[in-house]
C-alpha cells in the first residue's frame, strides 16, 4: 500500500536518532506534514514504517 494520510503513525515507545536529508526532501516532507496537520517527524516515521511493512510483505511472499 502506498504512503498516504491514513498511514500517519502517532506516538509510541521511541528513541532518538539523527539523520541527514537533502533540503528538497525536507521541503516536500514539511509540505506534506502541513497538508495533513501533523508533524514532520510523524510523516517521516510513518513513511519508514510503511516502507518496512512493504519490504516485509515482499520478502515473505
Amino acid at each position: 500500500m502506498p504512503f498516504g494520510p491514513n498511514n500517519i503513525q502517532r506516538k509510541g515507545e521511541a528513541a532518538y536518532k539523527t539523520i541527514y536529508l537533502r533540503q528538497r526532501t525536507i521541503d516536500k516532507i514539511e509540505k506534506l506534514a502541513a497538508e495533513n496537520e501533523t508533524s514532520f517527524n510523524a510523516i517521516v516515521v510513518s513513511m519508514i514504517e510503511q516502507c518496512l511493512k512493504d519490504y516485509d510483505s515482499e520478502t515473505h511472499e
